[in-house]
Order: structure tokens, then C-alpha cells, then sequence
């Protein structure tokens, strides 16, 4: 199943994690990809993507961290920042953060 998804490729296992972690969020993700993770040829590259992508991902959506909460909710009392306002944000960082630890991974003997 994990060859069949080419999972093995870092980028798709960092962009299914990242979907993953702001559906279910990160932690059931992790648990989720596991036993792919176990099939997968360079296991250390794979662990260390979902690391990174899962923890990355938090930042693309209001709801894809409990500190995103925290922090629009303390800031309410002097601006008010929307779901959608958030994405503005959240979808070109997320997109560039993990653009960039994809290719760290990729370069990394």
C-alpha cells in the first residue's frame, strides 16, 4: 500500500501528513502513518519527514494547532482574525516551510 500511494518519496508522505495532521491532528497522524513508515525503504528520511511535515502542518489552518487557538484568542482583545484571514497566513508559510524541509531532507546525506 505505501509503494502503491509512493509514499517512499518525500515529498508526497510530507504532503499526505500535512492533509492528515489538520484533519485528525498530529499526533493521530504520526500514529496513523506508522505502520507505512515500517515498509518504507530509508525508513530514518521517512521518520524524519513525518516529524517535520507533521509538525509544519500545524501552522496551515487556525484549527491545525491548540497555540494557533491560544494565540487569536488572547489577541481577540484587540484584533479579531478570521479563519480565512488565517489562512492568508498560514497556507504560503506552510507551503514554504515545508518546500524548504523537503528539500533539506533530500540533500541530507
Amino acid at each position: 500500500m505505501a509503494a502503491h500511494l509512493q509514499l517512499a518519496r518525500v515529498s508526497v508522505l510530507s504532503g499526505v501528513t500535512a492533509v492528515l495532521s489538520n484533519l485528525v491532528s498530529n499526533v493521530p497522524a504520526v500514529l496513523l502513518m506508522k505502520p507505512f513508515i515500517a515498509h518504507l525503504p530509508h525508513q530514518e528520511r521517512s521518520w524524519l519527514a513525518l516529524a517535520m511535515s507533521s509538525t509544519l502542518a500545524g501552522n496551515l489552518t487556525l484549527l491545525g494547532s491548540i497555540a494557533n487557538l491560544i494565540v487569536v484568542e488572547r489577541a481577540r482583545r484587540t484584533v479579531k482574525i478570521s479563519f480565512v484571514e488565517y489562512l492568508k497566513a498560514g497556507v504560503p508559510l506552510t507551503i514554504l516551510t515545508l518546500t524548504a524541509g523537503i528539500i533539506a531532507l533530500y540533500l541530507r546525506p
